[in-house]
């Protein structure tokens, strides 16, 4: 019979619930788990670097302090202290603001959506980089956006590419809704938006009157040197901040923040209170407590020490094992280096053959709303020991190299 479907509920959903699907990475994350699998493939913090004693210390001396009030009900913009210890993390990347401007989110996943349910209707257009964050991406497709890719390249997103597609977006008689960007050690891609080219996007936004959402949750985390300063510091006007404290702290506490005009922070707020009433009072208690009573800039110190050595670890094993024809990013910080393939090799295609060899990675497909980077792959660094990435690459390097093997034979019309 045609049309049938085993969900009794299809004709129910609301149009947009047809545009979800799952992320490629979290379809990863069954196999990926198993722990004879090296994987290469999350994106998480390492949470077991964390003082567990002194935050077990932490946890009783709130309940004991705090207890009641921080299993209740808070204000839906959050504490207003909390709001003003973020003010204070937030002003050692130069960017300056009050608490009354921020609003509190499930982490910076849920600022992502509610500025999704703000600013986008069915079929508005908004720009991001080629590849980009693969949240960002469902958020934005959930909204039934039309998301547009712009060139990036080992130097951060490519002016002149924002330029042409806002000429085309003017041609077609349209306008983005804003820019999504992650301009320091992007996710997937690991790459720095230079300082000129911040001044360049930045003048390319004003003079277009095109709204910026800067995503920025890796900075905090640098290898070598501080990065550039993020576009807010440079300009309040028409940007939109995202911050968390998912790779300063805990992924797990689910924290993140809005810094946002005033007008939008008020809708913002609307959204919220919507959505969840309120955020939760013990995590901001919890957060509040790290930022003011822990050495918590020296437990960042810890993480960027740690994934620095993670990071030399796979950007020596592939240039010790990867066959030919095989490029990388070289990331200044943040988790992630994104590897392209040879020519003719597709990473989708190649994911079940490196799962049968115990190495998972994220195909570069998952970070594209247009179906490119089938010769891209993510490779996180911050879970796994140097010794396992070194053997997980080993792995991946012989899949590569037998996907090699395979095109050559039937490039060469062998039998």
């Amino acid at each position: 019979m045609s049309g049938t479907t085993l969900d009794d509920y299809t004709g129910r959903y609301a149009s947009r619930v047809h545009g979800m699907a799952q992320s490629e990475i979290r379809a990863l994350f069954s196999v990926a788990n198993r722990p004879e699998v090296v994987s290469l493939a999350g994106g998480n913090p390492y949470t077991a670097a964390l003082p567990m004693d002194e935050l077990g210390e932490m946890f009783t001396r709130l309940l004991e302090q705090k207890g009641a009030e921080a299993l209740s009900y808070c204000p839906g913009q959050g504490s207003t202290t909390l709001r003003t210890a973020l003010c204070n993390v937030m002003e050692l990347s130069g960017v300056h603001a009050s608490a009354d401007d921020l609003v509190l989110t499930n982490g910076a996943q849920q600022g992502l959506d509610l500025l999704a349910r703000t600013f986008l209707d069915p079929g508005d257009i908004v720009l991001a980089e080629g590849p980009t964050y693969v949240g960002a991406l469902g958020v934005f497709q959930a909204a039934q956006a039309d998301v547009r890719h712009l060139p990036m390249d080992d130097d951060g997103l490519v002016p002149e590419g924002l330029e042409t597609a806002l000429a085309e977006l003017e041609r077609e008689g349209r306008r983005a809704k804003f820019l999504y960007t992650i301009p320091t050690y992007q996710n997937p891609a690991g790459v720095t938006l230079t300082d000129e080219r911040r001044e360049r996007i930045l003048a390319i936004a004003e003079r277009h009157g095109l709204l910026i959402i800067e995503d920025d949750p890796y900075s905090m985390i640098s290898f070598e040197e501080a990065p550039p300063a993020p576009l807010r510091a440079r300009a309040e006007r028409g940007i939109i901040y995202l911050g968390t404290v998912s790779k300063i702290f805990a992924a797990g506490l689910r924290l993140g923040w809005v810094l946002a005009p005033p007008a939008v922070r008020d809708k913002l707020l609307l959204a919220v209170e919507a959505s969840i009433l309120c955020p939760s009072a013990l995590i901001q208690e919890a957060a509040l407590r790290f930022f003011t009573e822990m050495e918590w800039r020296q437990q960042v110190k810890v993480f960027t020490t740690l994934y620095r050595d993670r990071r030399d670890a796979l950007l020596s094993a592939l240039t010790d094992y990867m066959p030919e024809g095989m490029s990388w990013t070289h990331p200044g910080g943040g988790l992630f280096v994104w590897a392209t393939l040879p020519e003719g090799l597709d990473s989708k295609a190649m994911l079940p053959r490196a799962l049968q060899e115990r190495v998972a990675y994220v195909p570069g497909t998952g970070f594209y709303a247009d179906g490119n980077g089938r010769r891209q792959m993510r490779l996180n660094f911050s879970t796994q020991s140097s010794e396992s990435i070194r053997e997980g690459v080993r792995r991946l390097a012989g899949v590569v190299a037998g996907d090699i093997e395979l095109r050559d034979t039937f490039a060469g019309g062998g039998a």
